[in-house]
């Protein structure tokens, strides 16, 4: 028997790869299917089912092409109705994988159809659950996302969880594995640990929603509490995962086109598209075409993506540090956004050459902003509202990123200001998204308050500030 997990750190997901005797299985795969598909080739196996632990919100998975290529079977827990070939599991109901068993556990609360696969060993063992987004590590699945179409509120959705972990999950063996869909850094839990393996009793002593003295009202109050809103584009990721989509060969054939700078330039100004800028944050920063935003491939690039661009439709052009085309294309496809138009050929590079118009951020070091930093000093911090409450620069705004677009009024536009964030990343990206408004009198913060909490600048919490 071999378990891998295949986590993918830009999207904090995990999938899972499973083989006993010439019989492979795939939970919750991403959206390119190659790599499992070439894993089954090596390993010499079949890949016979494909098991979805729900209808994903954050991420468009590889179910359908994968299942298109293999002959393998989509299996969901209950309540599961698809507008494509796929079975709807009992609760209780036992796969046989060569020479070990999936036993599939209704575990609604998080979604309806919600469902966890426990893992029988070769000798009748229970040796793993893939926990989907029922149980993370160190945290539960939200409650609010599938309120609509489940018909019923937060608070019931969060009630039936409880009863679930209680009833499915909590009386499993403590030796029992635990492999969630998800850790750090996704938008499906409140606060995931950066671990992605466990066990049920680790998690029975650790996880604040799997006391064992916990009450129902106190579970639903802790899990709902401080729920931020969810990210836009979850609601079309379900959709297409529920409905179908197109293959992921054809989006990547379809975005994978050059464009010259004049055919680049005509497309944005004729389409209405998005000019997405991919490269580094300090490489943007000393220049970009006007309008365009960024958001750095090699950071938390697609939820970046699906957070600040809700609609998963919206044209796209890409300008991609050159040979990195196609990973900027696969992963805006892991998340639905297929509509794609093309890239600038040559990149940033040959736009400069060809004497476009040009804009730069003034981008300042932690050391200069600690010079510079007057009582008057306008902060704004984009980080997450906890990041900022742990602790923060004196006297500054917390603007969080994700909501940037409701809160722009909320940026002076006639005052100067300084922007920061942890460490650059996300406040590149506002400063880009300010620009592209007509934003002009403000200052960004290299390496962000990592570099400035480094610095004398004074610094605060927020139970610091109450207490004053």
């Amino acid at each position: 028997m071999v378990i891998e997990q295949i986590y993918t750190g830009c999207l904090a997901q995990g999938a899972y790869y499973i083989v006993s005797n010439g019989e492979a299985v795939i939970i919750d795969p991403l959206r390119e299917t190659a790599p499992y598909i070439e894993r089954a080739k090596r390993d010499h196996v079949k890949i016979k089912y494909i098991f979805e632990t729900h209808f994903h919100a954050d991420f468009v998975s590889g179910h359908l092409d994968l299942s298109k290529a293999t002959g393998a079977t989509i299996v969901y827990g209950p309540n599961a109705a698809t507008a494509y070939d796929s079975y709807s599991a009992k609760d209780g109901e036992l796969f046989q994988v060569g020479n070990i068993t999936i036993k599939v556990l209704h575990t609604p609360g998080h979604t309806m159809e919600s469902s966890c696969f426990l893992l029988i060993d070769e000798n009748g063992k229970d040796h793993a659950l893939f926990s989907g987004d029922t149980l993370f590590i160190g945290d539960v699945g939200r409650p609010d996302l599938a309120q609509k179409a489940a018909e019923m509120t937060q608070e019931q959705l969060a009630a039936t969880l409880f009863h679930s972990l209680r009833d499915k999950i909590m009386v499993l063996n403590d030796d029992v594995i635990v492999y969630p869909a998800h850790g750090a850094g996704s938008a499906c839990g409140k606060n995931l640990s950066k671990e992605t393996v466990s066990t049920i009793g680790d998690q029975k002593k650790n996880n604040y929603a799997l006391r064992a003295d916990m009450s129902e009202a106190e579970f639903v109050k802790e899990v709902t509490d401080g729920l931020l809103p969810p990210p836009g584009y979850f609601g079309m990721n379900v959709q297409m995962n529920k409905s179908g989509y197109d293959s992921i060969d054809l989006v990547m054939k379809r975005g994978n086109s050059p464009l010259s700078v004049k055919a680049f330039e005509a497309a944005a100004n004729e389409t209405g598209a998005v000019m997405l800028d991919t490269r580094n944050a300090q490489v943007f920063s000393e220049g970009f075409i006007p309008n365009s935003i960024n958001i750095g491939v090699d950071g938390q690039f697609a939820p970046w993506v699906g957070a600040l661009l809700p609609d998963v439709n919206q044209a796209l052009l890409i300008i991609a540090e050159t040979g990195k085309e196609e990973e900027v294309l696969k992963r805006l496809a892991r998340v639905g956004y297929d509509n794609v138009l093309g890239y600038l050929e040559g990149g940033f590079e040959s736009w400069k050459l060809s004497g476009g118009e040009t804009q730069q951020v003034d981008r300042i070091t932690a050391e200069t902003f600690a010079s510079d930093l007057k009582k008057d000093t306008i902060v704004i911090d984009v980080r997450k509202p906890g990041e900022f409450e742990a602790e923060h620069v004196e006297g500054a705004i917390n603007i969080p990123l994700d909501f940037i677009n409701e809160q722009m009024a909320s940026f002076p536009k006639d005052k100067s200001f300084v922007m920061h964030c942890a460490g650059g990343y996300r406040s590149m990206i506002a400063a880009s998204i300010l620009k592209s408004r007509g934003y002009d009198k403000f200052r960004e913060v290299a390496g962000g308050f990592g570099a400035i909490a480094k610095t004398n600048v004074p610094k605060t919490n927020v139970t610091c500030s109450s207490s004053k």
